[in-house]
């Protein structure tokens, strides 16, 4: 079964880029191609295992195992050896993307405090946009109390497009609510699911 938010970028969204932007081959509408989620931890030397609970956090969040960044060097002012645990990436795709940016959009960033809308100028002239968020306690997957530190994580959508204009029209579509824009409502996208 299709992701709701990939179903209604199939029946919504592509064909109303393909007349926005004038294209006529529906491979060439700008699409979501992947979704990275990284934490960085530079405390790694004082306290080694928190790095496993930011592990556990953004397995829950993902629905996926993240991947361990090590250190390719050592730097002995900040206590840092080579191939010492730093952090913790995981990329989704498919339908993992969908569902994720699907939790990302309706449920994460209303949760966010003092929230006014994400940024358009985050993205990095070729079609890609990365956002970066302060705690992860807006995930409703999060149990507050299991929690062992509150850390921020980067979150970077990857497009097939190359063009941040495209880029920014097919994350408005998908409901991405930018700064002075209202969202796409919640109930137009449950009518994709049916």
């Amino acid at each position: 079964m299709k992701p709701r938010l990939q179903k209604h970028y199939e029946e919504r969204v592509r064909p109303k880029l393909m007349q926005e932007f004038g294209f006529d081959n529906p491979f060439r509408v700008p699409r979501l191609e992947k979704i990275v989620l990284n934490v960085g931890y530079g405390d790694a030397p004082k306290n080694p295992k928190i790095l496993e609970s930011f592990v556990a956090e953004m397995t829950q969040i993902a629905g996926q195992k993240p991947v361990v960044t090590r250190a390719r060097k050592a730097i002995s002012n900040f206590g840092i050896r080579q191939g010492m645990g730093i952090g913790a990436s995981v990329t989704l795709r498919g339908a993992r993307m969908y569902e994720f940016l699907d939790r990302f959009i309706n449920t994460a960033v209303p949760r966010i405090r003092d929230f006014r809308g994400l940024p358009t100028r985050s993205f990095d002239g070729r079609g890609n946009y990365s956002v970066g968020i302060k705690e992860q306690m807006i995930f409703p997957e999060i149990d507050y109390d299991k929690v062992q530190q509150v850390h921020g994580m980067d979150i970077v959508i990857v497009t097939t497009t190359n063009k941040d204009s495209e880029a920014i029209a097919l994350l408005r579509e998908l409901g991405m609510p930018f700064r002075g824009e209202t969202p796409v409502a919640v109930s137009e996208m449950e009518g994709a699911a049916d």
